[in-house]
C-alpha cells in the first residue's frame, strides 16, 4: 500500500472517532453501550493505520546511521 492511501484511511478513521466521541455524549443512556463498541473498533483500526503508516516511514534497518 502506498503511503497517501494509509495516510488518507488514517484521517478517515480519525474522523470516524471523533464523531463517535461527540455522538457518545449527546446519546441516550439505553444507546451508550452500542456506541461505545463502535468506537472501540473504530480506535483499534486508527491504532492499526497509524502504526502502519509509522512503519512505513521509518527507514530499513540497515539504512541507519550508526
Amino acid at each position: 500500500m502506498s503511503i497517501r492511501i494509509i495516510a488518507k484511511e488514517l484521517y478517515r478513521l480519525q474522523k470516524e472517532v471523533e464523531r463517535l466521541e461527540k455522538e457518545l455524549d449527546r446519546c441516550p443512556p439505553e444507546k451508550r453501550d452500542e456506541l461505545r463498541i463502535a468506537l472501540a473498533e473504530a480506535k483499534a483500526a486508527r491504532d492499526k493505520a497509524r502504526n502502519a503508516l509509522e512503519g512505513v516511514k521509518e527507514p530499513p534497518p540497515y539504512r541507519k546511521p550508526r
